[in-house]
């Protein structure tokens, strides 16, 4: 199997440095566009990666994208988060994409699609305060009305709402004895009367949003792919979306680590360099290792998925969800143990990425959810 990146990646991975470099490279430059590290994402910074065509990485061409891969999608996404560019609404969004491309009609894909590729954020919108990880139990309706349908309900911790064009509705269009039948996914664009949306204050900013519907109106022609039959087309993207949040940790995990081994080498104490210290020495060889398992494990995944986009990777797509988010986590938890009080002062990112790499083992599907999954595919 040959994880070799083309002549054609590696540039488009050095260019992607370039521009964080260049755009985000200081932590001056990062409080500004982040309104003091409040917000995780910079419109006018996500429109300049539009013009340079990197948002439809995965689109095809005739709705504005250049039709790649989902490895090239990956690499963007690990490269951006290890340079910490502000495009908290990017991973939300590919999810969508990746829905609409399988299940979309001709207009919704120009709509959405050619959006997406121009700059435009898209949510998904599937917890609600008493349906986490049972998914199945939603309880948010979507009734026949006027020819159209009537949603009334709430969903929580919905991430990027507050910047999105549309909302993508996880809803229940008919009742049955079976929870996993009768769901339906409805687009509920930004600004529809009905649709109120109040942010959620939380320990890493500005990212996710309550949602409360309460008769809120949408045509019939807003639903996406057949009506009851959501459930079969989460369970279709699933695989991507648990691939486009390791990717993610993995450029965190990563940024965490070369932070941490810079500080290694300047910091001095008892005369010498901490990094000289073997105790500090097998600790950084023990993460650069688990990294480069994330990496390769990573890059796996996405190749299985590039072979077939169609075909359920349930095993492979937890396996890599659950070891690079709690690699990234460990990664960053020891890189502010070993960087002391600096680690954890703002003065320094690492306390930033620590919070950025907490939330990653929840949101998803729990790290428990994801070994349940890859248990069931042993047999047990």
């Amino acid at each position: 199997m040959d994880f070799k990146l083309t002549d054609e990646q590696r540039d488009f991975v050095s260019s992607i440095r370039d521009f964080c470099d260049r755009e985000c490279g200081t932590q001056e430059k990062r409080e500004a566009l982040t309104n003091h590290h409040t917000e995780l994402h910079n419109g006018d910074l996500y429109r300049k990666m539009a013009d340079l065509g990197w948002l439809g990485l995965t689109i095809p061409e005739e709705f504005g994208g250049s039709d790649g891969s989902m490895l090239d999608a990956c690499l963007f996404m690990e490269e951006t988060s290890r340079g910490m560019a502000p495009i908290g609404g990017y991973a939300t969004t590919l999810i969508v994409a990746g829905a609409t491309k399988r299940f979309g009609t001709d207009e919704q894909k120009q709509q959405i699609l050619g959006g997406i590729s121009k700059g435009s954020v898209e949510a998904i919108a599937m917890t609600e305060p008493e349906s986490g990880s049972d998914v199945g139990s939603l309880s948010t309706e979507a009734a026949r009305s006027n020819g159209g349908y009537v949603i009334n309900g709430q969903k929580v911790f919905i991430s990027n709402a507050h910047i999105s064009d549309h909302v993508l509705v996880v809803c229940r269009t008919t009742k049955g004895e079976n929870k996993h039948e009768g769901l339906s996914m409805i687009f509920v664009p930004k600004d529809t009367p009905g649709m109120e949306m109040q942010p959620i204050d939380t320990m890493g900013g500005r990212e996710t949003n309550t949602l409360y519907f309460n008769d809120c109106e949408v045509p019939a022609e807003h639903l996406l792919g057949a009506q009851d039959q959501g459930w079969t087309q989460l369970m279709a993207g699933l695989n991507t979306e648990r691939l486009i949040l390791a990717a993610t940790m993995l450029g965190i995990g990563q940024r965490a680590f070369d932070d941490a081994l810079a500080y290694a080498k300047e910091r001095k104490q008892f005369g010498r360099p901490i990094g000289s210290f073997q105790v500090l020495q097998h600790r950084f060889a023990d993460l650069a290792t688990d990294l480069e398992a994330a990496r390769l494990m990573t890059w796996w995944v996405a190749s299985l998925n590039d072979e077939d986009p169609d075909r359920m990777l349930p095993k492979e797509a937890s396996m890599v969800k659950l070891f690079v988010t709690e690699t990234a986590q460990r990664v960053a938890l020891e890189g502010m143990q070993m960087m002391g009080g600096y680690g954890y002062s703002s003065e320094y990112d690492m306390e930033r990425l620590v919070r950025a790499t907490l939330v990653s083992t929840i949101y998803g599907g729990t790290s428990e959810i994801q070994r349940g999954i890859i248990a069931k595919t042993l047999g047990l």
